[in-house]
């Protein structure tokens, strides 16, 4: 059986926390599809499952595009649509993520 670890540390993830934050916040959350694509990539590249390193190869702007939509559905459903955003992101992220061997 092979291994399942994460190696990320402690100083990469709050760097990269704070530079997500940093660009969500200071575009009042037009940047949110950067921070998130940020936030996860970190996470994935520090991960291996089975002895098999993780990959993404999702783009900000892909996600900026879908993050438009939703947002549109949400006011047009008067915030009802919010509920599947979440959702939405997961599987979105699961599409783009693999494993590099």
């Amino acid at each position: 059986m092979r291994n399942s670890y994460f190696d990320g540390g402690v100083g990469g993830y709050i760097g990269t926390a704070i530079l997500a934050w940093a660009v969500t916040a200071f575009t009042f959350g037009i940047c949110a599809p950067w921070g998130i694509c940020m936030r996860y990539n970190w996470q994935i590249k520090h991960t291996v499952i089975e002895g098999r390193r993780l990959a993404f190869d999702g783009t900000a702007v892909q996600l900026f595009g879908n993050w438009i939509k939703w947002l549109l559905l949400t006011i047009v459903t008067l915030g009802i649509y919010g509920f599947w955003v979440n959702i939405k992101v997961e599987q979105w992220k699961t599409k783009h993520t693999y494993f590099v061997d």
